[in-house]
């Protein structure tokens, strides 16, 4: 015999413990009998004494059939003659296989596992916290975890042949990852992508998996990722079966509930409503007519008195007269009695009253039906009216009045017990409402559905890649709960998973909710109601309703126009008819001709009539060609008292990530939350993206779908790392937009009602003010009724090379104190100013050897980048100061000379002059006292003029000068003071 190879260490209750010769060379008591498998790959069954060491009187051993003999569904091989014998009525067989469909317990040869996702630093305490997280049987079906510990359901097989394992599973939430895989002996997988398990949109869904022959181990293994407070919704798994295993000795009873009335059944036929089978019953039996059950019952319960949280209320379509009834109707399945004590009865029906008018867009026919206006056309729910010349109808889907459901809509009622849909009406119309009707338990998710098959956006909005408004959703509603009611609001995207985008709690007054449409395509708008998560059946909570009074869509496809607008016209031979205006312009009612938008303004595509339409852009910020955005392109400029500063930022234009410090759920799982930024530039083109992969971990990359991604300014998202998860790229889930617009770059602090504190962050102390990008975000929530609004806050950092580093406010680790508005510091050399030339000053050196250098360098600390570069250093020819020593010596040597020469030839024409004088006044003197009068008064040739020269006073040489320039009389003659041969007083002459 064979020896079995069990490198996986699997527990042996897990090996086969349906088939006899699971375990090679290893015998398993049969009543008796021993059946052993050689390497021939037959069986012989010999006979095992009760009693040990009791071997006499024993059988022969008799040959069987071969391992790989199977019998048909339906049938059992009986061990006696070794033959396949169909099975008695009220049970069933799957022939090569088995099935699990009771899961009032865990069945014989499954086990659960749970453990805690970080394995590598897993604490005792953090594995004690998972001990509970694992799948749970819950009657029919079993349910996983909804916490962040891994549950794994483990089932080991042994097949003879190759078969299949399919199960039904409920896979609702996108927020935990399923996984279903096989592995064989050698615990190696099988490669096969079913092994991420697609999430459910409709109820239960049918997977099925290929198996090998020889030892299988089927792993159904769930995560959940939901880290916030919203609570996951488990994964459910029914009806279990495996083919390929040997032959089955036995046929199974059918379950209670179920009935097989025939023999060489392979399945068992549930009960209709208002019956019940024990085990392994041929038929189903009536309840009492003062009982009931629901399908697949097992027993009847009592009736209870019927009260008037058993019906409901509707109006009947608009007869021939225009006219409407309300009426009462018991909820199905009834299941009160109306003849027992204190039952109420069913109401009489109303009187009759007019049918409410048909919703805009539609008219009224002859026999009181609501058809829609043709293209072209208008209505107020009345008469359709042709649009006048120069305005086209606004197309789309407005509902207020609720007499039938529309065609593009349906309602349905999904249990909230076993998860299957119901034929039911889950939503009744009112009027001037719709309301959630009574299901059959107040667990129930009570369904309305409208389907949108496509968008006509206006042209501008088809040329915008950025701002992707296609068209909305907008509805009214309201809840009435006295418990823990909620109301659910997806979207779905051609037939693909609805995506929760919404949720509701308890009583919610009426109210307002916008949807905006990015994509154009086939749209799904689901409303589901639950009146409470407990799985309690019954009717408690019926008077806890949600009321929807309107619901609006704009630009659909193929609808309706309750207005027309103005349209850009376009002349023709025929006249003029409308026409679409480039992306950028804007229509004048008057002319209806088309004007482009002024220079950085952007203009609102859905309404663009008149130049009030085009909105002026932020400060910092300009259009896009098509004016459809604000942007900015990296630069920014800001006047100073001492200067202008100005900035590029094109070394931060290139998206950046940062992650808050780890964050831990209570289980002790690690995770993050992740932001991913662009600054600016790309012409205003979203660069950031957030994507939610936790169900799409093995779709390739690029092929995302709806939902899946987003793309913004600013995005933010969980991430649970690849070293916690065990998988090869991290987790990351939850995606938010936290910036779709830009609003404006500026140096204050608000701007547009945005506030960016600036003791969020450590003091700026370099004297360089923080410029300040200020964005918003389309998503409006519960919490955040304005949208959430992000700044960044740009900050010069000499020290921290581009792209420098990011960082959240200290206090906020998560960057944001309130839930609504993000801010960031982004610290870069980057984000210094341009350099200009108040950021250097000149070092001039002394003249050396007739040279002179001028060298420019930056003033320190240096607050500036990029911008101008530094002068070169200048050289320039200079004279040294031995030869300025030198001339200046010999200009001094001149002057003296020339100095002395004038004195000196003023000495001498000023000894001239008072020679002359005294001789005119002796001469005059003589002439007073009749003395003879001279010959001649001029100087004779030989005389000696020094001789006879006559001095009134002993005088310097400085005032002899003195007296030569001052002593002028104004008739331009010199006056000398000459002394009188007589001796008395002075004269001047």
């Amino acid at each position: 015999t064979q020896q079995p190879r069990d490198s996986c260490r699997l527990p042996k209750k897990h090996l086969g413990h349906h088939d006899p010769c699971s375990l090679p060379g290893r015998g398993r008591a049969w009543g008796g009998w021993h059946v052993t498998l050689f390497i021939t790959g037959s069986r012989w069954r010999v006979a095992v004494p009760h009693t040990p060491g009791l071997c006499t009187s024993l059988p022969d051993p008799v040959k069987g059939t071969e391992c790989s003999f199977s019998c048909k569904a339906g049938e059992f091989l009986d061990m006696k003659d070794q033959s396949c014998k169909p099975c008695a009525e009220g049970r069933y067989s799957l022939g090569t296989g088995i099935r699990f469909d009771e899961w009032d317990e865990l069945p014989h040869g499954f086990a659960s596992l749970s453990t805690n996702m970080e394995m590598e630093d897993s604490t005792t305490e953090s594995t004690e916290n998972c001990t509970a997280s694992k799948w749970v049987p819950l009657g029919d079906y079993i349910s996983s975890n909804t916490d962040e510990c891994t549950a794994t359901l483990m089932y080991a097989v042994n097949l003879k042949q190759s078969g299949t394992v399919n199960f039904e599973y409920y896979y609702p939430d996108s927020s935990i990852i399923f996984e279903f895989f096989v592995q064989n002996d050698q615990c190696q997988p099988n490669v096969d992508d079913s092994r991420w398990m697609k999430t459910t949109e409709k109820g239960w869904e049918f997977h099925s998996v290929e198996l090998n022959r020889g030892n299988n181990v089927l792993y159904w293994r769930t995560t959940a990722f939901s880290v916030w407070s919203k609570v996951s919704k488990p994964v459910l798994v029914r009806n279990i079966a495996i083919t390929g295993v040997a032959y089955t000795s036995e046929c199974f009873p059918c379950k209670p509930g179920t009935y097989a009335d025939k023999q060489g059944s392979s399945f068992c036929e549930l009960c209709p409503a208002n019956s019940y089978s024990n085990k392994g019953e041929t038929s189903c039996h009536q309840c009492d007519p003062d009982k009931y059950s629901e399908k697949g019952s097992s027993s009847c319960k009592m009736r209870p008195a019927c009260t008037d949280k058993d019906y409901f209320y509707t109006h009947t379509a608009c007869d021939a007269n225009g006219e409407t009834q309300l009426m009462y109707k018991w909820a199905q399945p009834k299941i009160c009695g109306e003849d027992l004590e204190g039952a109420v009865k069913l109401p009489a029906s109303g009187v009759k009253t007019r049918c409410p008018p048909c919703n805009p867009g539609f008219f009224k026919t002859n026999n009181s039906s609501c058809e829609p206006c043709p293209y072209g056309s208008y209505s107020n729910g009345s008469d359709c009216s042709r649009c006048p010349a120069g305005t086209e109808p606004a197309v789309g889907f407005e509902y207020k009045w609720w007499n039938t459901l529309p065609s593009n809509m349906e309602t349905t009622v999904l249990s909230g017990i076993n998860f299957e849909y119901k034929g039911m009406t889950g939503w009744e119309v009112a009027g001037d409402h719709i309301y959630t009707a009574v299901g059959a338990s107040d667990n129930d998710f009570m369904i309305l559905t409208l389907v949108v098959p496509g968008f006509r956006p206006p042209q501008s909005v088809m040329a915008d890649t950025e701002n992707k408004e296609v068209a909305r959703i907008t509805f009214v509603f309201e809840t009435i709960c006295s418990v823990n009611c909620e109301l659910y609001f997806m979207v779905g995207v051609n037939s693909r998973t609805n995506t929760p985008v919404e949720t509701w709690k308890g009583s919610k007054g009426k109210q307002s909710y916008t949807y905006i449409i990015e994509e154009n395509a086939t749209m799904s708008f689901t409303w589901a109601f639950q009146r409470t998560t407990f799985h309690e059946t019954g009717r408690k909570y019926t008077n806890d309703i949600a009321k929807i009074y309107s619901i609006n869509v704009t630009n659909v496809m193929d609808g309706v126009a309750s207005y027309c607008r103005p349209c850009a016209l376009e002349a023709s031979d025929v006249g003029s008819s409308c026409t679409s205006c480039p992306a950028g312009y804007y229509i004048d009612r008057d002319s209806g001709t088309c004007h482009s938008c002024p220079p950085n303004t952007i203009l609102k595509a859905h309404q663009p009539y008149g130049i009030q339409a085009c909105m002026p852009c932020g400060p910092g910020t300009k259009s896009n060609k098509i004016h459809s955005l604000c942007y900015n392109d990296c630069t920014f400029s800001i006047s100073t008292p001492t200067r202008v500063l100005d900035y590029n930022f094109l070394a931060l234009a290139n998206t950046v990530s940062l992650a808050g410090g780890p964050s831990f759920t209570s289980k002790g799982l690690k995770y993050f939350h992740h932001f991913t930024l662009s600054l600016c530039g790309n012409q205003g083109k979203k660069m950031s993206v957030c994507a939610d992969n936790v169900t799409d971990l093995w779709i390739p990359e690029g092929e995302s779908g709806f939902s899946k991604s987003i793309t913004a300014y600013v995005c933010q998202a969980v991430i649970i790392p690849p070293e916690v998860t065990g998988y090869k790229a991290g987790v990351s889930s939850q995606p938010v937009s936290l910036a779709d617009r830009l609003i404006g770059v500026t140096t204050d602090m608000t701007l547009d009602g945005i506030t960016s504190p600036a003791e969020l962050f450590h003091p700026e102390s370099l004297g360089i003010p923080d410029v300040i990008f200020f964005y918003r975000s389309n998503d409006v929530t519960q919490s955040c009724s304005s949208g959430r609004s992000t700044t960044i806050r740009v900050r010069c950092s000499p020290l921290k090379p581009a792209p420098g580093s990011l960082s959240l406010p200290s206090a906020c680790s998560d960057g944001t104190c309130d839930g609504c508005n993000f801010h960031f510091l982004w610290e870069s050399l980057a984000a210094c100013p341009l350099c200009s030339p108040a950021d250097y000053h000149a070092i001039v050196s002394s003249c050396v050897a007739g040279i002179q250098k001028t060298t420019y360098v930056w003033r320190e600390p240096k607050l500036c980048a990029g911008g101008i570069s530094l002068p070169e250093q200048r050289v320039t020819i200079c004279k040294t100061i031995d030869f300025w020593l030198k001339v200046g010596i010999s200009a001094g040597t001149c002057t003296a000379i020339l100095l002395t020469v004038l004195t000196c030839y003023f000495w001498k024409k000023n000894q001239k002059l008072e020679y002359k004088y005294s001789k005119l006044v002796m001469n005059a003197t003589l002439k007073d006292c009749d003395l003879p009068a001279a010959d001649s008064c001029a100087i004779m040739e030989g005389e000696d003029v020094e001789d006879d020269l006559i001095f009134t006073s002993k005088k310097s040489l400085f005032g002899k000068i003195k007296s030569f320039t001052s002593k002028r009389t104004p008739d331009g003659f010199d006056s000398v003071p000459l002394k009188t041969s007589s001796g008395g007083p002075d004269m001047d002459l």
